[in-house]
């Protein structure tokens, strides 16, 4: 008979010896990324750059997949983008929507959680109400777990997990409370779907939450899709024999792997940022700290994006880009009835980025 899931904190010490050896190597490394984060001028610069990898990548985990061009046109004109690049552009709105109510509520609740799922799915169907809901192996199509099947129930669950991401009475280390988070949301399995996408979401958001990072710039997902087979074999292994200490040093190891990639990714576009800086200096008379930012808050930008942040009319604005595409800073194309300028410099770091 499966075992019914248990409420959190577990009866039981999580903070084992081998699990606390590796969190001291996690938290250095977020510590440092954390610092790093904090030498751009621009937190949104970094934000937008690393958002969209996250997007892709997790969206990939549950077979989404897209291009980076499909992307960037979706984030210009959605109305042609393809049904998928559509899905990760609508994953990066509901990781704002996730981090900006954070931010204000400072709190992470299950209304919070439905919100986000919302945002994703383009649907209100909220917490599930209809029984029936296990999850299989996709290969041999046999049911592998069943999560709590009645709403009040996934209503007490959610609860509990309220409670135990904003209360830290239990003295436990956020890192290792992020790991039993995300194991305890995904065995919960409260909505129809976006389940999967949804706790990747949560992990970011409860970082930021503790200060632990400034600003959504730390994902998980490629190193889960890295790690796929490890990653459903500690999950159902933690689920059938309650062996959280492997389940946790798997995540930590993640965090700490992905905290050195995106200080690498923030070292590149802090690097490229100071090259166009001393390029737009050398070249032409363009050169303000606000252009400067603008060309990498995206990237793409608009004639309206240079007005607002220059303070131009739309005619210079349009001079600035098409000086700047002429020199070779930017690239431009038609999509629909706008002229978009890409900084290709920018979309190189984030395309390589996602190989790496």
């Amino acid at each position: 008979m499966e075992k019914k899931l248990e409420i959190l904190p577990l009866n039981k010490d999580i903070e084992t010896r081998r699990v606390l050896k590796q969190l001291s190597r996690t938290s250095r490394a977020l510590a440092e990324l954390k610092g790093i984060a904090q030498t751009m001028p621009n937190q949104n610069i970094l934000i937008n750059a690393i958002m969209i990898n996250e997007a892709k990548t997790s969206s990939g985990i549950e077979n989404i997949v897209t291009t980076h061009d499909e992307i960037y046109k979706a984030m210009v004109k959605t109305n042609d983008a393809s049904p998928a690049a559509k899905e990760v552009a609508d994953y990066r709105a509901a990781i704002w929507e996730g981090y900006n109510l954070v931010k204000e509520k400072q709190m992470i609740n299950t209304n919070i959680i439905v919100r986000i799922q919302e945002k994703l799915e383009h649907n209100q169907a909220g917490i599930r109400s209809t029984l029936g809901t296990v999850i299989k192996n996709t290969t041999t199509d046999e049911i592998v777990y069943t999560p709590p099947q009645e709403k009040n129930e996934i209503l007490e669950y959610m609860k509990n997990l309220e409670d135990y991401i904003n209360n830290d009475d239990d003295m436990v280390d956020p890192l290792i409370k992020l790991a039993m988070i995300h194991y305890q949301f995904e065995s919960i399995h409260p909505f129809y779907d976006g389940n999967g996408r949804t706790g990747r979401i949560i992990n970011i958001l409860y970082l930021v939450l503790k200060d632990l990072i400034d600003t959504p710039i730390l994902y998980l997902s490629k190193y889960i899709i890295r790690n796929k087979i490890e990653y459903y074999r500690l999950f159902q292994e933690t689920r059938n024999m309650n062996n959280f200490e492997e389940w946790i040093i798997y995540i930590l190891i993640g965090i700490e792997e992905m905290a050195e990639e995106t200080i690498r990714i923030i070292n590149k576009i802090r690097d490229e940022i100071v090259n166009m800086k001393h390029e737009l200096r050398d070249k032409t008379k363009l050169y303000s700290k606000e252009l400067l930012e603008a060309l990498f808050f995206e990237f793409y930008t608009k004639i309206p994006y240079i007005q607002e942040q220059l303070g131009v009319s739309d005619k210079t604005a349009q001079k600035y880009l098409d000086t700047l595409v002429e020199l070779g800073f930017l690239t431009s194309e038609k999509i629909g009835r706008e002229r978009i300028y890409k900084n290709e410099r920018l979309f190189k770091i984030i395309k390589d980025a996602d190989r790496e």
